[in-house]
């Protein structure tokens, strides 16, 4: 199997190791003289192999950093035996500190219990041994090229760890932050809808079920009538669409004259001037919240729309009430075939109205009762609720 190819930092540690241990075995410096007791092979050429060796460790210590320790500590053991070089002792240093930055996390934590171990080993055992200060002086050698990188490259280890963690962190909270703002966006999207929706499509019904009467009836005095009914509720609808830009254009300003139930009598009088049957019981409610009052409003509105467009002759009923701190609203109108102009619809009504029920925590039902299209909902009476 081919080895990986090596980074090209860990090339120019490499080349720069052995050249300078290169550089030490030409002028002659060693760590150990030939007369050292375990001077084994003295000369200059045994101590080329592990220099050698550790050289090529430094071209794994980046891909293969287990590979390139345990074939570094045979080197290092077998420079031992000769009058050693500098240059392989700081190589195995730079090995020892790789295999725990950049292996596998367990490796990491065993390499720094075994080489603590042999830094105290290396303490006690000589000096138990010989008694004399100086056998102390091999503890800390053992520190010093096996314990020491191995803690440094722990304590990089954890460091880069830690910020490659804020680093997710932040990229976490960099998507939830545009998640939150694509959500929000299409919340304010579908509010727009909903309120644009409710304030003009009633007087746009209106408008094209008294336009077509007017065409397909040839009598001055009803076309004259229909066009009085289309010139106001033109009208009001250019008034409620002004209203709506101005608050889009104007965010901080806080929008004026919102719909109250105060004003459904209002509403179901210009449903009868526009050729409904009406008749409105708000009974008795204590004051009611402001998201509540306006989803009642918009409710009652557009189901008069609905009734508009599409009921059959007869009497439209709306009634409010109140009970177990629910605000109840039902729309009944005749419901059947039916002759004359009709408006078209999209069923966006409907959803918004279902929509407005569901944002307080209420209920929302529409369809037929009988001979009557029912419209009810049910809005619970609690402050702080946002639409």
């Amino acid at each position: 199997m081919a080895l990986p190819r090596p980074h090209r930092f860990d090339v120019y540690i490499a080349v720069g190791g052995l050249l300078g241990g290169l550089l030490l075995v030409g002028i002659g410096l060693g760590t150990r003289p030939s007369s050292d007791p375990i001077t084994l092979f003295d000369g200059p050429w045994p101590v080329l192999v592990p220099l050698t060796v550790l050289a090529g460790c430094e071209l794994l210590r980046r891909t293969a950093p287990r590979t390139a320790l345990l074939t570094g500590t045979a080197a290092i053991c077998a420079d031992l035996v000769t009058q050693g070089n500098l240059a392989t002792i700081l190589m195995f240093t730079d090995v020892v500190y790789a295999a725990v930055l950049y292996g596998p996390l367990a490796s990491a934590r065993r390499i720094q219990w075994i080489t603590g171990l042999l830094t105290v080993a290396g303490t006690l055992v000589p000096f138990a041994v010989w008694r004399v200060p100086e056998a102390l002086l091999i503890g800390v050698v053992v520190g010093v090229v096996a314990y020491g990188p191995a803690a440094t490259g722990w304590i990089v280890r954890n460091h880069r760890d830690a910020a490659e963690a804020a680093r997710l962190r932040a990229e976490q909270t960099a998507l939830l932050a545009e998640m939150d703002r694509t959500q929000a966006v299409t919340a304010e999207r579908a509010r727009m809808a909903r309120e644009l929706h409710d304030m003009v499509a009633n007087h746009l019904s209106a408008i094209a079920i008294h336009s077509t009467a007017a065409l397909s009836i040839d009598d001055p005095a009803t076309s004259r009538e229909a066009l009085s009914v289309i010139r106001e509720n033109s009208v009001d609808g250019l008034a409620e669409m002004r209203r709506l830009i101005g608050i889009l254009r104007d965010g901080d300003r806080e929008p004026s004259a919102v719909p109250t139930l105060d004003g459904l009598a209002a509403l179901v009088d210009g449903a009868r001037a526009n050729g409904l049957d009406v008749t409105l019981d708000a009974g008795h409610h204590d004051a009611v919240p402001a998201p509540v009052e306006l989803a009642a409003y918009r409710i009652v509105q557009e189901s008069l729309t609905n009734a508009l467009k599409h009921a059959c002759p007869g009497r439209v009923r709306v009634s409010l009430a109140e009970r177990d701190g629910e605000l109840t609203v039902a729309v009944s109108s005749p419901y059947g075939d039916r002759d004359g102009p009709r408006a078209p619809g999209s069923g966006a009504g409907l959803v918004g109205m279902r929509e407005r029920a569901a944002l307080l925590g209420g209920t929302f039902d529409a369809g037929p009762d009988g001979p009557h299209w029912t419209v009810r909902a049910t809005l619970p009476l609690r402050e702080g609720v946002p639409e």
